[in-house]
């Protein structure tokens, strides 16, 4: 029997499970940008904005662009894949890391991801590559780092690109090496839900100068950079990022320490509190790994009798945003045209349980220790009330 409202614990206002954090710096800043960004000023502030990236990451260049999905469909059309050829892909992801995939034709191979950070099982790439593999797709999945070295020797024993989905893990580091770095190429998102937030926009970063050339080149219309004579070489993309936009990613990446360091705190304030609970399992860091801990993540065991969506109803009634941990890919109806994609999943996969179960508690930048007290003492009431009534009904 459900819990009467008069008993349970319930947020006054509404926690909402992610936004930003703006100041007055991003207004004034992106105010100056529609002023002034016009004429010989209209790509200053991009230029700005890509090398503050490219100098965070660690890598010798950035390209702004509308979102990370354009990124990731740079990447890959300049990697030259496309029809008939394969990328092993995570089944756990959200469907943007893989729908570029399939727009250029080729075909997204869906495989397990590991129980602990989440990430792309590198056993299971291996066991998926055949002779149309032409690249690896790795995603650093809600701020965790895929284990890149075993990826990259993979790689480079097959003769395989690798491209590192970065969208969620601005901040996050393997060995010393900041997300972004690892592969041929990465992406990054500024959605509004991201670590840095610019309403929509994202960023693709490369150490490799000649994918860079290829990239700035497809993303205007197939034309080579700086030309003003509108000659176009190929079809290709309108993948630019305006001005005002680049404004509020510059004035974000000015504080990215204080912003990864209040992520950090969000997580350390619900570890304190959840740590203790039987069955419950966080976001993990590995040795060598920093997680910028984009979002706050909860896996229950099976005893606790919820799935994710029973979970998010739960807290939806004590007036608490939540989110879904990620569906597989393979379970979705948009994939059901593509059966080859799935034929490395199978029901006993870990992201199968993981999916099931998972979701993502408020880790917006709204979140303070009190809040964050509210939420977990909501959570564990939810869950304490799942294993009674399933106790009972046993």
């Amino acid at each position: 029997m459900r819990q009467s409202e008069a008993d349970m614990i319930i947020s006054t206002e509404r926690i909402p499970v992610a936004g930003p954090s703006i100041t007055e710096r991003e207004a004034e800043l992106a105010a100056e940008a529609a002023r002034t960004a016009w004429y010989s000023n209209h790509y200053a502030y991009n230029a700005r904005f890509e090398k503050m990236m490219a100098d965070y990451v660690g890598v010798g260049h950035a390209v702004s662009v509308p979102h990370a999905t354009s990124a990731l469909h740079l990447i890959f059309a300049a990697l030259g894949i496309g029809p008939g050829d394969e990328v092993i892909v995570p089944d756990v992801t959200w469907i943007a890391s893989v729908a570029p995939i399939v727009h250029l034709g080729a075909t997204p191979i869906l495989v397990d991801i590991l129980p602990d950070t989440w990430c792309i099982d590198p056993a299971a790439v291996e066991a998926a590559i055949g002779p149309r593999t032409k690249a690896i797709l790795g995603v650093d999945l809600y701020g965790s780092m895929c284990d890149w070295p075993a990826l990259q020797a993979i790689a480079d024993r097959h003769g395989l690109h690798l491209v590192e989905d970065a969208a969620e893990a601005l901040g996050s580091s393997l060995n010393g090496r900041r997300a972004g770095a690892f592969g041929r190429a990465a992406a990054f998102s500024f959605h509004g839900s991201k670590t840095v937030a610019t309403g929509e926009g994202g960023m693709f970063v490369t150490d490799d100068p000649e994918l860079n050339e290829r990239v700035l080149f497809l993303r205007d219309h197939g034309r080579n950079p700086g030309d003003r004579f509108f000659q176009n070489h190929e079809i290709a993309f309108k993948y630019r990022m305006n001005a005002v936009t680049a404004a509020l990613g510059i004035a974000q990446m000015e504080r990215i320490d204080a912003l990864i360091a209040h992520k950090r705190a969000i997580f350390s304030w619900y570890h304190e509190r959840l740590s203790d609970v039987d069955g419950l399992t966080l976001n993990v860091q590995p040795e060598g790994v920093e997680n910028s801990y984009w979002m706050v993540t909860a896996i229950p065991c099976e005893a606790y009798g919820f799935d994710k969506f029973s979970l998010m109803a739960e807290m939806n009634s004590r007036n608490i945003d939540t989110r879904p941990f990620f569906s597989p890919l393979s379970t979705l109806p948009a994939f059901d045209t593509l059966p080859e994609a799935k034929r490395f999943v199978t029901a006993h996969d870990c992201g199968q349980f993981i999916a099931r179960v998972g979701i993502n508690l408020p880790s917006g930048y709204n979140m303070t220790e009190d809040k964050v007290d509210l939420v977990c003492a909501a959570f564990r009431e939810v869950l304490a009330g799942g294993r009674t009534h399933r106790v009972a009904a046993e």
